[in-house]
């Protein structure tokens, strides 16, 4: 099983710019996606109802914002949108369903990158989630989350982290944060792969996309998101705050992760990010 999760920065604007191409070469069995902003009959007719696949849409009640989708290549057996069966999720952040016995979950943490209020907003958010994920970590069938949570949790994960101590996104309170998320007994997939790649001499590059100015991949890297500021994109400058956590029972049945870094510069500011399961 193939899971990808990836932020589409908008969904009808990634249709336009290659998004059908770069699926078909990603070829998931199960695709989380995050910053959706549209409601499904505002899409293509084609991709609506997509053929071959099916499809979970949480959007967002505020048009043109926010949202998450899960689309399976297998059946659906269940599925929850929001932190609880009574949590309305407005702006669609979060949806949760249950594929050929493996819980998945597709997580947009909101961005508190636009002022105080969103990071009052982010912060609510985090304090929520980490009884959501405390409950999914525990369970005895593997569970895996996925998706964009606008935190890059060490240096490692940021090209410029001296200059970004003081942004959304890497203030220390935040970071320790996902730290306690992750050290809680979620494995952070594509951390450990990379680590154990480099460990290795392997082929970096070619999996995760590290190449870039100014890069040493045994401290820097690999990143899932660039400013559309400068030369952050050609350079390979980025963050790392698009994951993939799985708990005990998910984490044994790891092959391998990827970086598809060109899928994410012609589709979005966020590239697609995949893990591979044993069956």
């Amino acid at each position: 099983m193939r899971i990808t999760t990836w932020n589409v920065n908008g969904l009808r604007a990634a249709l336009r710019k290659g998004f059908a191409k770069h699926l078909d070469d990603i070829n998931p069995d199960v695709l989380l996606l995050q910053e959706v902003r549209a409601l499904p009959e505002q899409l293509p007719k084609d991709w609506q109802d997509p053929n071959g696949w099916n499809v979970l849409w949480n959007p967002a009640e505020k048009k043109g914002y926010a949202g998450t989708a899960i689309w399976s290549r297998h059946p659906i057996t269940t599925y929850v949108v929001g932190l609880t069966k009574t949590d309305t999720d407005e702006e669609g952040r979060l949806i949760t369903a249950t594929i050929n016995g493996v819980g998945l979950a597709s997580v947009y943490l909101p961005s508190g990158s636009s002022g105080d209020h969103r990071q009052a907003e982010k912060e609510k958010w985090m304090q929520a989630f980490k009884p959501w994920a405390d409950k999914h970590r525990k369970a005895n069938t593997p569970f895996i989350f996925g998706g964009d949570l606008n935190i890059a949790h060490t240096e490692r994960d940021i090209f410029h982290a001296k200059s970004n101590e003081k942004t959304s996104g890497f203030l220390p309170h935040e970071r320790k944060w996902m730290g306690n998320v992750i050290t809680s007994g979620w494995a952070d997939l594509v951390r450990d792969d990379y680590d154990q790649l480099l460990a290795q001499g392997g082929d970096v590059v070619t999996r995760f996309g590290v190449e870039g100015e100014g890069i040493e991949p045994d401290k820097h890297g690999p990143y899932s998101w660039w400013s559309n500021r400068g030369s952050a994109r050609a350079k390979n400058r980025g963050w790392r705050i698009d994951y993939l956590l799985a708990n005990e029972s998910a984490a044994e049945r790891f092959r391998g992760a990827h970086i598809h870094r060109q899928a994410g510069l012609d589709c979005s500011d966020h590239a697609p990010v995949s893990v591979d399961l044993a069956d």
